[in-house]
């Protein structure tokens, strides 16, 4: 029986796989890039025109680099018998989400989603080892 504990977030996420007392650590890396809109100018007089700076190019394109992280971790864990996903902000949440969507045979091995805080590797591996064995 092979269980998975995933811990992610928007720069990378861990694979911690339990597969007959044999734990293994895998690292995704993320090609998200971090944004900052710039640009858009008001003119110097006081009802003058401005210039608006439309974000949704830069939203798109998180969309898309998000969708091609979530096909990398998907592809790592279609063999998986359970998955547990963890993580700090909403990626948890979003991951979840993209399995719903487009990978409905994994989608049933999903057991918990839940924040969690920062932490090393050798802690994420001892959370993932205690929800599976509680």
């Amino acid at each position: 029986m092979k269980n998975v504990g995933i811990w992610i977030d928007s720069e990378k996420a861990w694979i911690v796989s339990l597969d007959n007392g044999k734990e293994n650590l895998t690292t995704v890396k993320s090609n998200v890039e971090n944004y900052h809109v710039r640009g858009g100018s008001r003119s110097k007089t006081s009802w003058g025109p401005q210039q608006v700076v439309h974000d949704s190019k830069y939203s798109e394109r998180e969309k898309h680099q998000l969708k091609s992280y979530f096909k990398d971790i998907a592809k790592k864990i279609n063999r998986a018998d359970a998955v547990a996903i963890f993580g700090p902000a909403d990626t948890n949440h979003k991951l979840e989400k993209e399995i719903n969507e487009h990978y409905k045979e994994l989608a049933k091995k999903i057991k918990k989603v839940e924040k969690s805080d920062s932490m090393t590797n050798n802690q994420f591996k001892a959370l993932v080892r205690d929800f599976y064995n509680s």
